[in-house]
């Protein structure tokens, strides 16, 4: 595995990137409760947003910051360090890793 240090205490170590999507349009569909349809349209009027507008900036916002969640996270340099190590050095299988690989997955099984 290749060794590169950060250049800054706190520099995204990973970062998975997708390829472009057409640009097409759909729709989606909600059923919420009147109270939270005011409070939505309340905060877009806030911001001179539509209720769409609203609804997708924030949608996209959580959407993203879910996914960085899961493929991007910040470690100083001593961190970086013992995380390669990690990396560079896995502990050795144990008999429940062993058991698990043995396994036959269960949309193979008969």
């Amino acid at each position: 595995m290749a060794k590169h240090r950060p250049s800054s205490p706190e520099t995204p170590v990973a970062v998975a990137e997708r390829g472009s999507v057409p640009e097409t349009k759909g729709s989606i569909n909600l059923r919420i409760e009147a109270q939270t349809r005011q409070l939505i349209d309340d905060a877009a009027a806030v911001l001179g947003k539509t209720r769409t507008e609203f609804m997708i900036d924030s949608a996209r916002r959580e959407a993203i910051d879910v996914l960085l969640d899961q493929r991007l996270f910040m470690l100083d340099a001593e961190r970086y360090d013992a995380f390669m190590h990690a990396l560079d050095h896995p502990p050795a299988p144990g008999p429940k890793l062993r058991t698990l690989l043995r396994r036959v997955p269960s949309w193979q099984k008969s």
